[in-house]
């Protein structure tokens, strides 16, 4: 028998170029696609904007000019502590000075929820008094503030204020204890004077409630000061309150600060101790952390060392930079789907920083990494492992509240709780949650390389937000924009908000962030920022003579 060699049948090899470049090809039609998605959203917010901003015309309201009587209160906390201490200013007249000015600015503001002004001119009297008939330097040393006064977002339990947390089933709830925060800035001399307001247990981009109603931009009446210390960031950049006590989950420091042109400091999470605020024990592991916002950076070290009690020492606040010794990245914008495009304004901004920095150490390299994508996706992913029940807490504890049963209700009027409170709750309880392995994947892939980018010496340099403060209500057309502040808690990074002057009246700024522990970089650029582009700008006029 003859065997005949038969022939295989030729196996076609993958054109391996062709499939090349089908994917570039798809590659370059997905990014035409989002190129024209980003660019029809921007000038789509723009359409909103000026349509809510007609609107919001008409209930627009000019902030009353500071009183030279009152010009200590363009002072940071640090001048008028040592003015006290020095007997160059009574602490009295201080507090005097904060209770007339937020009488002249509150009807417009609607900014606080509660006050103790006779109790703290009381306690002022008392503290003149004790100076007047002499004090060791050891009680200076201990109370750095003393005789200035505080306010604190009311979500912070203050000793017999109101702590409502903007909820209508807590209503007429007073604190019976000091908040952690509040207990240490009391040790450390300064005073409460009052409470401010929030969004529902603060989670919102505006700080508008059931209870209190809305509070305004200083800057202008018609925009949001953001969220969930909006009341302390309107307070303070109307020149009413030397010390705004804050916090932090989703950029409730930073937002306020950026929409009202402060900065905003939000320390390495871990550091700073959440009991007594908004409820919480103080005993489980958070993203959110205890901020200030403030007129002057110099202001931010001292007053984190105080509620970072025994963990102070381990930010190294005290620690000095040159800033020819910082490597500086930057990250323009972010491709997150869900978040708007960042406007050409602060754009301008950013190469306003980087340019000023360029001048003093190398050139600020450009950043990207696919996390920044996906920014709200990892905070919500992040946000599953707080302890903290929003829709119990919406109902004080007494059952739970349904965003659906809720959302039906609202459309009738019945509802006690914002569009917003609704949407978060549908949010956690009908749209889908974020794939945890994924999540968790980038989160880690994310944190990991910017450790290794920033190292000890590295700051980023990073979006605030799309645009500067929007119309009131805007914003539910934006409901993912905080995330550009958000992602820095979910990854767990210290971050400041610093300003940059203002665009047509309203605030510009940028966030600085550096790896976990790396804080006194941040403060060092931003009090350099603050030297050479001119820091905080007033949403009035001043007197000339303020120093």
């Amino acid at each position: 028998m003859v065997t005949k060699n038969v022939k295989k049948p030729k196996t076609e090899k993958p054109d391996r170029r062709k499939d090349k470049s089908n994917k570039i090809c798809k590659g370059m039609i997905v990014n035409i696609l989002i190129s024209i998605y980003f660019t029809l959203r921007y000038y789509l917010d723009m359409l909103i904007d000026y349509a809510f901003s007609l609107y919001w015309d008409e209930y627009r309201q000019q902030l009353p000019n500071l009183e030279k009587k009152h010009a200590m209160l363009m002072e940071s906390a640090v001048k008028l502590a040592e003015k006290i201490r020095k007997k160059e200013l009574k602490s009295e007249d201080l507090v005097t000075a904060c209770i007339e000015r937020i009488k002249q600015v509150n009807p417009i503001l609607n900014a606080v929820t509660d006050q103790r002004f006779e109790e703290a001119l009381k306690e002022a009297r008392e503290i003149d008094k004790k100076i007047e008939d002499g004090l060791p330097d050891e009680e200076f040393k201990n109370k750095p503030f003393l005789g200035v006064p505080f306010t604190a977002k009311e979500s912070h339990a203050v000793n017999g204020m109101l702590h409502t947390l903007g909820v209508r089933a807590r209503r007429d709830v007073r604190a019976e204890y000091d908040a952690e925060c509040v207990r240490l800035l009391r040790e450390a001399g300064a005073l409460p004077l009052a409470v401010t307001n929030v969004p529902e247990i603060n989670k919102w981009q505006e700080t508008r409630n059931m209870v209190f109603g809305q509070t305004n931009n200083p800057y202008d009446t018609g925009r949001t000061v953001g969220g969930s210390s909006g009341g302390e960031a309107a307070l303070h950049a109307a020149l009413a309150s030397p010390i705004s006590l804050c916090s932090d989950i989703g950029g409730s420091t930073r937002m306020p600060a950026f929409y009202c042109g402060l900065y905003g400091y939000n320390p390495t999470a871990g550091h700073t101790s959440l009991k007594g605020s908004a409820l919480r024990s103080g005993e489980d592991p958070t993203i959110a952390s205890i901020g200030f916002v403030s007129k002057h950076p110099e202001d931010l070290a001292p007053l984190t060392k105080i509620v970072a009690g025994e963990k102070a020492g381990l930010l190294d606040l005290d620690r000095k930079v040159d800033i020819k010794d910082i490597k500086f990245y930057y990250v323009e914008d972010v491709k997150d789907l869900r978040i708007s495009p960042v406007c050409s304004e602060l754009k301008k901004a950013m190469h306003k920083v980087t340019s000023k920095l360029s001048k003093a150490s190398e050139a600020p390299k450009r950043y990207s990494h696919a996390g920044f994508n996906h920014c709200f996706a990892l905070w919500k992913h992040a946000m599953t492992r707080e302890t903290e029940d929003f829709a119990k807490l919406l109902t004080d504890n007494h059952g739970r509240a349904y965003g659906v049963i809720e959302l039906g209700k609202k459309l009738i009027g019945q509802s006690d709780f914002t569009l917003a409170a609704i949407l978060k709750l549908l949010d956690e309880q009908v749209f889908p949650a974020v794939p945890p392995a994924w999540a968790d994947q980038l989160t880690d892939s994310l944190r990991d390389d910017l450790i290794t980018l920033l190292g000890d010496t590295g700051v980023l340099i990073f979006p605030s937000a799309p645009s500067p403060c929007r119309p009131h209500y805007t914003l539910y057309t934006g409901p993912f924009n905080f995330a550009l502040w958000g992602i820095f808690n979910a990854l767990k990074f210290p971050a400041v908000q610093v300003p940059v002057g203002l665009s047509a009246g309203l605030p510009l700024g940028v966030q600085l962030v550096a790896a976990p522990g790396r804080d006194a970089l941040l403060l060092n650029v931003a009090a350099y920022l603050e030297e050479h582009l001119g820091g905080f700008t007033p949403p009035c006029a001043v007197p000339l003579n303020n120093a």
